[in-house]
């Protein structure tokens, strides 16, 4: 980060002439919300968050179906490449977040990046998504409790919606230890999966067969989707893990949204973000690639889809080795994933809404704070969708829920689409102002911009492809082209619909405010204690500072 003092900063003409008109007052009242809220997330909180917060069912259940649709080098390849992609995504989202740390993450940067509508549409579109996906987490929550006892769902349903909203509606430190133990658990449990799976490869299982690359051999590293023969089907059962994926690696980008919460975020948030490497290729990649190597991808359990440990390709793995004690421990420590989830949902949720609230981009009511300084009118809006969730008591009702689920989950490739044209706003706009990244902002990104151009093409191929299978001969589906295109059409008439309303326009790279952002944060240096260096035991510590 630079020396220089915001008094220090130069300034060109035009930036110098924006920062008169609109900066000074602006920013200032902007960012009030940093002074009205608790910052009781700590460093320990925002890197455990980062590390593990929201590796969730995505990755325990839904990836032995990437293994079945791709076989086990496709989906190590589609593991791996989304994995780059949200990697990318991540660090950018770090960047502008150290710079500007808000409530509502994303929906700030494009209101001060790019367009206001762009926060307003995607505002909404965040927020649309989460009203589904936390009853949906609150679900599999109790689907996992049917593991063990056979109860209605409605009751571990009421359960576990009063824990996350209790939790929610109470200081956020709360949520930060919470999330802190959680990250532990999943941390455990993929080291111990991962072990399991190395044990039964190697033939210490209690079979004593060894396995090696017999499955990457027979039935092969790839697998013919949709039946179709030669390189096409082999092509296209890869190109479907990409997707699956997609949803494993979903809610990583949300690591600044609490940023107006977060204590120390110039040092916190890049120590988090720069760990998303480590994240992807230990946490994601080595779990799918060992997965692939103790299952083989033609076990017809991998399309079995129960909700529980059951369907988890390690499970399976267990089970085929002859391991009978690992579902129950595998089950409870998914079931915490499950709750994590909900916990971290409804954050992000709010957290965006009020946001939104403050930006006048939502009712004023969001904005509103309890006594421990939380947002409880935007908790309770979401709390109140939580009843979706008894919509499962009903066959019917439950196909019209997991349909609604569908339909949302295109949302996270779209905000990771609007996170990558943000960023290179900001990006050139600094280049505009002649502003050096790496010398003069708090912190930057590497490898800019190629990698989010990479990024962004990837992304954009993904949303126009979504919905491939329902175009091949013999396997339209209706739901499945609403679900996998039906966000987009959704996203730009919010977007050119709030444009026409509000008659606002994309910035132009000399007016993007970036110079009284750094003069207002460089400015608050001696608000951030300086980092200590680590002594004793303490060097030992590799998961934070």
């Amino acid at each position: 980060m630079s020396s220089r003092t915001g008094s220090d900063i130069p300034l060109t003409e035009t930036a110098a002439s924006s920062v008169l008109d609109h900066e000074t007052d602006d920013i200032a009242q902007r960012f009030n919300e940093r002074y009205t809220l608790k910052q009781g997330l700590h460093q320990r909180h925002i890197q455990m968050i980062g590390l593990a917060g929201t590796i969730g069912s995505g990755l325990f259940l839904n990836s032995g179906q990437a293994l079945a649709m791709g076989g086990p080098l496709g989906a190590f390849l589609g593991y791996t490449i989304i994995g780059l992609v949200i990697s990318s995504v991540v660090l950018v989202t770090g960047e502008m977040g150290t710079l500007v740390p808000l409530s509502g993450g994303l929906v700030r940067y494009a209101e001060l990046f790019f367009d206001p509508a762009m926060a307003f549409a995607n505002g909404w579109n965040q927020v649309l998504s989460y009203v589904v996906t936390i009853p949906a987490e609150i679900v599999a929550a109790s689907i996992l409790v049917e593991f063990w006892i056979a109860v209605s769902s409605a009751i571990w349903i009421t359960v576990f919606g009063m824990l996350i909203l209790v939790t929610a509606l109470l200081f956020i430190r709360l949520y930060g230890e919470l999330e802190f133990a959680f990250a532990m658990l999943k941390i455990l449990l993929i080291i111990g999966v991962n072990i399991m799976a190395l044990v039964i490869t190697c033939g210490g299982g209690p079979s004593g067969q060894s396995i090696g690359f017999r499955y990457w051999k027979d039935p092969g590293p790839f697998v013919q989707y949709l039946g179709i023969k030669g390189p096409l089907g082999r092509f296209l059962g890869f190109w479907t893990t990409l997707n699956n994926a997609v949803f494993a690696y979903a809610g990583a980008q949300n690591i600044t949204v609490a940023g107006a919460e977060t204590k120390s975020p110039r040092q916190a948030i890049p120590k988090a973000t720069k760990r998303i490497l480590v994240r992807v290729f230990v946490f994601y990649v080595l779990s799918i690639f060992m997965a692939g190597l103790v299952i083989p991808s033609n076990d017809p359990n991998l399309l079995h889809i129960t909700g529980t440990a059951s369907q988890s390709p390690f499970v399976i793995a267990a089970h085929r080795a002859g391991i009978h004690d690992a579902p129950s421990v595998i089950n409870a420590a998914i079931l915490t994933s499950a709750w994590s989830a909900g916990n971290s949902f409804i954050l992000y949720g709010s957290r965006i809404l009020f946001g939104m609230a403050i930006q006048g981009h939502a009712p004023a009511v969001f904005s509103r704070l309890n006594r421990f300084s939380v947002p409880y009118v935007a908790i309770s809006f979401f709390g109140a969708f939580m009843c979706l969730g008894y919509m499962v008591a009903s066959k019917s009702a439950s196909a019209v829920f997991s349909w609604l689920q569908a339909l949302v989950a295109i949302s996270t490739l779209v905000d990771w689409g609007i996170i990558c044209v943000v960023y290179l706003r900001f990006y050139y706009g600094c280049k505009k102002q002649g502003i050096d990244r790496h010398k003069e902002l708090p912190w930057a990104a590497p490898f800019q911009p190629y990698l989010t151009w990479v990024s962004f093409v990837l992304i954009l191929l993904l949303i126009l492809t979504g919905g491939f299978s329902t175009f091949i001969h013999g396997h339209w589906s209706t739901q499945t082209f609403i679900s996998s295109y039906i966000n987009v059409p959704i996203f730009l008439a919010l977007y050119f619909g709030y444009k026409a309303w509000k008659k606002t326009h994309i910035l132009g790279l000399a007016n993007i405010p970036i110079v009284g952002l750094m003069q207002f944060y460089l400015s608050q240096d001696n608000l951030e204690p300086e980092p200590t260096q680590k002594k004793g035991l303490a060097r030992l510590n590799i998961l934070w500072s």
